[in-house]
């Protein structure tokens, strides 16, 4: 990804994304970062809909009737439940064109750092390797400022307040923080998001035992 600045999603058909989904799934609740019914996870669609996983699946554990298709709006298309949080799925996808997938996942270091940095604007990650991952980004030796937005069980309200810090930044970060709750990373395709969400919460781990050894906030 170091270097790449045009970013296109590849088109799924529906079946084709619930299996991604399903995979990605039991991949990221290995990793631990899944734990309950945590977490939801989507895919843009050849047809200009999204596959999502519905409300309440236990996501290492999904089944192909527990993804369903939904608008860009948000709404159901299949008569069953999305997640509440589909409309930050949806947010995404409007924002950034090359948006192919959106993985929503939950670490413990995450977690706490993000409770730890409240009332900050965005968690600044510096000098890692890993920061290659984000587009554009060829070396460790730069700055990056992730986006982290207060918790709010309103998502109309949340994603009102999260179009803005998105829609401002260019190149557009692809990935940000709900403080103590989660992350949201993306990418053109599920392997995409999937390494991007796996490099961030590497990298929010590794800023909290930073933290940590800091003797916390300055």
């Amino acid at each position: 990804m170091a270097g790449q600045t045009i970013r296109r999603f590849v088109p799924s058909d529906f079946a084709d994304a619930a299996s991604a989904i399903i995979a990605v799934g039991r991949r990221l609740d290995r990793l631990g970062l899944a734990p309950a019914t945590a977490g939801n996870y989507s895919m843009r669609l050849a047809d200009g809909a999204i596959a999502v996983t519905v409300s309440g699946a236990h996501k290492g554990r999904l089944t192909a009737d527990q993804v369903m298709r939904a608008s860009l709006e948000g709404d159901a298309l299949d008569g069953k439940k999305p997640s509440a949080e589909t409309l930050l799925h949806c947010l995404v996808y409007t924002i950034d064109a090359g948006a192919g997938a959106v993985l929503h996942t939950h670490s413990v270091a995450g977690t706490v750092l993000s409770r730890a940095l409240a009332g900050r604007p965005a968690i600044i990650l510096e000098g890692y390797e890993l920061l290659k991952i984000f587009p554009g980004i060829a070396t460790h030796e730069t700055r990056v400022a992730m986006p982290l937005i207060d918790n709010s069980q309103d998502m109309p309200a949340l994603a009102a307040r999260l179009r803005p810090i998105l829609a401002a930044r260019s190149p557009l970060l692809p990935a940000f923080y709900i403080g103590g709750h989660g992350l949201y990373a993306w990418g053109t395709t599920m392997d995409e998001a999937e390494h991007v969400a796996e490099a961030c919460e590497f990298l929010l781990a590794c800023a909290w035992e930073e933290l940590k050894r800091e003797g916390g906030p300055q």
